[in-house]
This record gives structure tokens, C-alpha cells and sequence, in this order.
């Protein structure tokens, strides 16, 4: 990733320059990163963005023609400009692992250092993060709709600009699928790379039959006929068996045929047969068309026979949740050597803050089972010997207590003292993290409608931190 320093709001520099003028650039603060609603009806996100959030740390500083950019707006003096030459990240960062199911309210990121650098990177991380947080999750619910057939990422040409597609892919990568038509992605990012060909390729040639025979020559090996240009059932599906039978006597097997239009699970279902009766009962059909979790969860419904699920517009763009809603608030701050806590208090109880340095643990039953998500303030430990009764932050009477559970901090370092903590785990790491992670939480939790709601509880001393500060502040307004 190239440097990214000046990928920033303008209230990021401003702020660090009142800091600096004030003599407040210096003090510890911590920050936490979390989102307040799920996507698209989702009850969970998946975590994504992380291996691109530790390129941008590496990558910060501010060159030469930053700065001059920056005198330019006449907002900074020559102090400022000689501060941010200087800039170097020092602070430290913990991060929830790629690929883990995290919940709304839960920091996700936490960052602790000096307030002049950890304020700097409010934007880009919210960037990087949440959107690639937006598409995993996005990915995860159609590949989960999918019911074990495989999902491609076809949608570069509708993402909304080169870096939502590139990072995007990588993301739905991460959130479950298996490939990607977009090149420049495989070739960054080791992810396999499968597509077919266009309509285009058809009316090229004077007829259907020519076009698939001249696509069976140059791939033999890798022979995916689109048959939908003229009629599906009628010269399609019939020219792709004559050319999979021509390819066949000269000794090789057809990979299957693409649908792009018209009633998929009827075409599929007759297609399937008109294949099989041909002797060709492995090769696969793939569908296309304005996919999403909803209509691909429809056309299983409806008994389609489809085995490959290209996925493009609705899950490049997460068409029916386009923002995560992230946010990063500041949750302590130096004062007198020590950290004191901070929160945001807000009319909307949705938009109050938790305060102070906190972790979170998941919550195990005795089968590995996901009870719940448990914030704690930093200094806590949470003693599985014991006892623990857990309850709504909100809607106190709502309790359980556990007996026997472990607990799992969820939170890993990903800088110290501004030098990264061990490497990237590879795609195939992190999505073997996600299908260990989606294996321990029931199914009501990750459906794609109705969900439940998962527990994402306070411990007794956060809750009341919480609580003092709202009373304070009440009697200090």
C-alpha cells in the first residue's frame, strides 16, 4: 500500500495542531474503533481490513510535498509543519483478527499513544476498516445463503471506484468466497481468479455454435460456455454438449456452462438434464444476474440446480447496507500521570460511549458454543473458577449466570510502540479462522433474517464506570 498519510478529514490536522498550540500533544489518550449498527439486516459483522490498516501504520509519514500542500491552506504555522516532518508512529494498537465475528458497541481496534498521533489516523482506519468490514460481511451472508456451493466475486465493474474493487474482492475473500474475476486482486493478493466470457464473444461470430468452438479451442482445459445470448434451452445448452462432446473426443473435459438471465432455477433445473442425459453429469453450472444472498436463498428454494454462484453489483457495493457506521471516540486521556476515563453522552442512548481502557472476551459454554461477548475494563480479570452472572446493560433484569465457560480475549496486538507484532496471516489462515469462528456460534445468530440478537454484555465495574460518569455529568450540566 502506498503512503496514505494525507488520506485524512481536515478536523484531524486541525485538531492536532490545537493540541500541539496548547501543549496537549504529549498526553497519553486511548481511542477505541467500533460500530453501532450491523449491515443490511445482518446480526453480525465480520472482521476485515486489518492487514491494510498495518500498511498504512507503516506507511505514515508526511513528505515534502505533503507539507507544502499543507502551508498552503494557510491554516498551519511553520511549528506544526516542522512536527509533522518529523512525525514518526510510536503508539500501540490492538486489533480484533481478520476473519473473526464481531458484534455492534464491542471495540474492535484499540489504540493507545500520544494524542497528536492517534488522533491522525481517525479517518483512514475508519476507511480501510469499515469498508472492508461492509464487504466480508456482505460475502459471508451470500456465501452462508449458498449452502455450500462455492461464490465468485464478479463485481470490479460496478465497485465504486479501483480501490473498492481491489480491496473489496480481498474482502470478500475473507468473508467466504472462493474466487475473483477482478485480475489486479489476484495478482496483489494470491486469491484464485475465475471468469467466463461476455455475450460480446458470442456476436463476434457468425454463429452461437462457432463462437463456443472457437473458445473450446483456445481453452480447452478451461472450457465455461456463456449460453444465454439467444435462447437458453433451445441452441445454447445444445451447442455447449456438441462442443463438450467435440472436446471430449480430443481428450478433454468440459468445466460447464453460465447462466445470465431469465428464470434460473427453471433453466438450471433443465439444463442439469439435458447435461446429464448428454454424459456430462460433472460439468457445473454457474449463475449470474444481480445475485444476492436473498434471491440466491430463493432459487434453492425453488429446487435450481446451480453448483457456482457469480456474485457482483449487490455484494461489491453491500447494495442494501452501503456503511457500516463505524466509529472511533476517544475512551481515556492522561491526566496527572494516569489515564482517566472518557465517554460521549448523547440524548440518543444508542450514540453513549463506553468509557476507559477496556478488553473484550468471548464467552464459552462446555461444547465450545458462543454464549457471549464480555467488556471489561482493561484491569479486569475474568475468573472462569467463579461463577459469573452477565446481564443486559440496558435491561438489567435480564441475567444469566454461567458455571462452566471460558473465556477468550478477542483483542491481539498489532503494534507496540509503533513496530508491527508478528506477521500477516495468509487468505487461507484467516478464512480457516472464520470457518472455526462461524462452527461455534448456533445458527439463529447468523441467519440471514430474524436473526437473534448475541449477547454483548458489561462487567459489573464497566457498567458502573459507566453509569458514575452519566450521573456526573447530569449534576455537571
Amino acid at each position: 500500500m502506498s503512503n496514505l498519510t494525507m488520506l485524512t478529514d481536515l478536523y484531524e490536522l486541525t485538531m492536532m495542531y490545537g493540541y500541539l498550540k496548547h501543549g496537549m500533544e504529549r498526553r497519553r489518550a486511548v481511542f477505541d474503533m467500533f460500530y453501532r449498527q450491523p449491515p443490511g439486516g445482518s446480526s453480525y459483522s465480520i472482521m476485515a481490513g486489518v492487514e491494510q490498516l498495518r500498511d498504512y501504520i507503516l506507511n505514515l509519514h508526511f513528505d515534502e510535498d505533503d507539507l507544502a500542500y499543507l502551508r498552503s491552506l494557510k491554516l498551519f504555522d511553520e511549528e506544526f509543519l516542522e512536527k509533522l516532518r518529523n512525525f514518526r508512529f510510536t503508539a500501540d494498537i490492538y486489533a480484533v483478527p481478520e476473519g473473526s465475528i464481531i458484534f455492534p458497541g464491542e471495540p474492535i481496534v484499540r489504540v493507545e499513544g500520544e494524542l497528536f498521533q492517534v488522533q491522525l489516523i481517525e479517518t483512514a482506519m475508519l476507511n480501510i476498516v469499515g469498508h472492508q468490514t461492509l464487504i466480508a460481511t456482505k460475502a459471508n451472508r451470500i456465501v452462508r445463503a449458498a449452502q455450500g456451493g462455492k461464490v465468485m466475486e464478479f463485481g470490479l465493474r460496478r465497485a465504486q471506484g479501483p480501490d473498492a474493487g481491489v480491496y473489496g474482492a480481498r474482502a470478500a475473500v475473507v468473508g467466504g468466497c472462493t474466487s475473483t474475476s477482478n485480475v489486479l486482486t489476484g495478482q496483489m493478493f494470491g486469491i484464485p481468479v475465475s471468469d467466463t466470457h461476455a455475450h460480446s464473444w458470442v456476436m463476434s461470430f457468425e454463429s452461437e455454435l462457432e463462437a463456443f468452438r472457437a473458445y473450446a479451442r483456445c481453452f480447452p482445459d478451461a472450457c465455461m460456455l456463456l449460453v444465454d445470448t439467444f435462447d437458453t434451452l433451445r441452441s445454447g445448452v445444445p451447442n455447449a454438449i456438441t462442443v463438450f462432446r467435440e472436446l471430449r473426443k480430443r481428450g478433454h473435459e468440459p468445466v460447464g456452462i453460465r447462466l445470465d438471465s431469465g428464470d434460473l432455477a427453471y433453466l438450471s433445473r433443465e439444463a442439469r438434464r439435458m447435461l446429464d442425459e448428454a454424459g456430462f453429469p460433472n460439468t457445473v453450472i454457474v449463475a449470474s444476474n444481480d445475485l444476492d444472498e436473498y434471491l440466491i436463498r430463493e432459487l434453492i428454494t425453488q429446487g435450481a440446480r446451480i453448483d457456482l454462484w457469480g456474485v457482483g453489483t449487490k455484494l461489491i457495493t453491500s447494495a442494501d447496507g452501503p456503511a457500516l457506521g463505524g466509529v472511533y471516540k476517544m475512551s481515556a486521556i492522561e491526566e496527572n500521570g494516569a489515564l482517566a476515563p472518557r465517554m460521549k453522552r448523547s440524548d440518543n442512548p444508542g450514540k453513549i460511549t463506553l468509557p476507559g481502557r477496556k478488553e473484550v472476551y468471548r464467552l464459552y459454554d462446555e461444547q465450545g458454543m458462543a454464549i457471549a461477548d464480555y467488556i471489561t475494563l482493561a484491569d479486569e480479570a475474568v475468573d472462569t473458577s467463579r461463577e459469573l452472572t452477565i446481564f443486559d446493560p440496558n435491561e438489567t433484569w435480564k441475567r444469566m449466570t454461567l458455571t462452566k465457560f471460558t473465556a477468550v480475549p478477542l483483542l491481539a496486538p498489532l503494534f507496540k510502540d509503533g513496530q508491527p507484532v508478528g506477521e500477516n496471516p495468509t487468505l487461507a489462515e484467516i478464512n480457516a479462522h472464520r470457518t472455526a469462528q462461524e462452527k461455534t456460534f448456533w445458527d439463529q445468530y447468523l441467519r440471514i433474517t430474524n436473526p437473534h440478537t448475541f449477547k454483548v454484555d458489561l462487567s459489573d465495574r464497566l457498567w458502573q464506570l459507566r453509569n458514575d460518569l452519566l450521573s456526573r455529568n447530569e449534576h455537571e450540566s
